[in-house]
């Protein structure tokens, strides 16, 4: 492929960083209470991407077990300075701002560096010509906010072998409209002798948008430019197809002499006038040139578009799309693939492909919507429709022991196929959660074997998912139209977006179950849905 396609990430891939490295690019993003933590993926060309690691990729590190999944990792960023890569990022909830190093892209990471008294989230790191390094954050309005979302974009110098910041903080910024609400996601950067400050503001719902500033001086008198936001699609209603565009990074790419930016945005499908978000936030890729010494994005809408070239033109001829994805992995090496996830953290305990060669095993633990350690393995959802199937193998031992395949929005937000032991019988069950509630919505009796091999699936057709499970080669259909949409950022809330995996659970903790093999495609690629 040598277009940009977009999304370059799709699926739960929001709060984009990126920058660029010994002519490779790279792009983070944060993953909130999922473990392990910020993703982080690796292209030569700004069109292919690869995942490498991640960077939270041991509990030494940290882990959040006791985080809900819109907690844990907020908003890092990116940067490559003297031979040395930097992530720094939010912790919300355990410990605040902190950053990680590494020498390679892939890792090992160290181990977090906190920075003490640096109020608030979205931390950035600027190193400027002189070798002064700066922090950049957003925090509540020094003078007290007036308002729900009065922040200040707010700088500080720093050490960057130790964390501590050095001399006074100084706020830079409110946003770039009046009255504007949570101006955050600041990036400096200097360019021709001038800084440049790239933020988001209006929140990262429907009024999200990416903004610009620029200054002489780090720590002079900053102006907007006049015709700020540089970037949304707030203007466009709720009848768009792409949605909540915003959380920009710059990267400039000297090999054809180009600027680009990421940003996040969502793709909301279903039927018409009820479209729903069910990825969340994804990761897109726009051009940039600068006029009159500012940014110009997408500069022949202003809006992204599906594909560019390299040079920043929109590709208006046919897409060429990649065959749809299909993923099949049958759990033959002893670590698991980057891009499975877990609750809190994956503790080899409780979770690994060790215990029976060949197969993924979970042992029972904590119930999915309660903290502390949970028997969990996602991946993300990458299109409108997709086919995710397993083949698990069950040794009952007691009652309501149970496991099965999992559609994961949040705790409170899922739906459960789940093969469950009752008084020493065995039934399939569909377990719809939303909010406090827990359904069975159908549940059908099966053999009463205590060793029971089964194969389940989930088609999702747009908002539309059926459940099927399969017994001595034979499948049936457990259940069909059932509502997608309580998977979407919309209904169940939150920052995170729809996964599809495998869990365990059950009142005892000597239960497992083993996974032979997960698959998972793409049934659909369409760029965006109007219903």
């Amino acid at each position: 492929m040598t277009e940009i396609i977009n999304p370059i990430l799709s699926g739960f891939y929001p709060d984009p960083t990126i920058c660029e490295a010994n002519n490779k690019f790279y792009i983070v993003n944060s993953s909130f209470a999922y473990f392990p933590g910020l993703p982080i993926f690796e292209s030569d060309d700004l069109c292919n991407w690869k995942q490498i690691g991640n960077i939270i990729a041991n509990q030494k590190q940290m882990t959040f077990c006791n985080d809900g999944i819109s907690r844990g990792l907020f908003a890092p960023t990116l940067r490559y300075h003297n031979k040395k890569f930097y992530c720094i990022c939010t912790n919300v909830d355990n410990g605040g701002n902190f950053f990680v190093t590494a020498d390679k892209p892939e890792g090992p990471w160290s181990n977090p560096i906190w920075i003490k008294n640096a109020q608030g989230i979205d931390p950035s790191l600027f190193f400027d010509d002189d070798g002064t390094v700066w922090y950049i954050g957003t925090r509540p309005n020094h003078n007290g906010p007036v308002r729900n979302g009065d922040w200040e974009i707010w700088i500080q110098k720093i050490n960057i072998k130790t964390g501590e910041l050095i001399g006074e903080s100084k706020s830079i910024w409110n946003g770039a409209l009046r009255n504007c609400i949570w101006p955050e996601g600041p990036h400096i950067y200097k360019i021709n002798n001038k800084y440049y400050l790239l933020h988001a503001e209006g929140g990262t719902g429907p009024d999200h948008a990416v903004c610009i500033a620029r200054c002489n001086t780090i720590d002079g008198e900053w102006e907007g430019k006049a015709s700020n936001p540089i970037l949304t699609h707030r203007h466009l209603g709720k009848t768009a197809g792409i949605i909540y565009v915003g959380h920009g990074d710059l990267v400039y790419n000297d090999k054809n002499n180009t600027w680009w930016m990421v940003c996040l945005a969502s793709r909301p499908y279903g039927k018409q006038n009820a479209r729903y978000c069910n990825m969340g936030r994804e990761t897109f890729l726009v051009p940039v040139k600068w006029e009159d010494e500012w940014p110009v994005v997408s500069w022949e809408t202003g809006l992204i578009e599906q594909s560019y070239y390299l040079d920043g033109r929109i590709n208006k001829g046919k897409v060429e799309k990649e065959p749809l994805f299909t993923d099949y992995d049958n759990f033959d090496e002893d670590t698991l693939r980057d891009y499975w996830v877990s609750i809190g953290v994956i503790d080899s305990k409780i979770i690994n492909t060790t215990d029976r060669k060949g197969f993924l095993r979970l042992y029972s633990a904590n119930n999915i919507n309660e903290l502390g350690e949970r028997s969990i393995l996602l991946r993300r959802q990458t299109s409108f429709s997709y086919i995710a199937e397993a083949s698990i193998d069950f040794d009952f031992r007691n009652d309501n022991d149970r496991g099965g395949l999992i559609c994961f929005q949040n705790e409170f937000y899922n739906y459960k196929m789940q093969v469950i032991r009752k008084n020493s019988q065995n039934f399939v069950q569909l377990i719809k959660n939303e909010k406090n509630c827990s359904e069975v919505v159908i549940e059908d009796k099966i053999e009463d074997k205590s060793q029971l091999s089964i194969k389940l699936k989930v088609i999702a057709e747009k908002q539309n998912i059926r459940f099927y499970y399969s017994l001595n080669e034979k499948e049936t259909l457990l259940c069909d139209n059932i509502d997608g949409s309580i998977l979407s950022i919309e209904k169940a809330g939150g920052f995170v977006g729809s996964l599809i995996g495998v869990y365990c659970e059950s009142d005892k903790k000597d239960f497992f179950i083993d996974v032979d093999w997960f698959k998972y495609n793409d049934v659909s690629k369409d760029w965006i849905n109007h219903g």
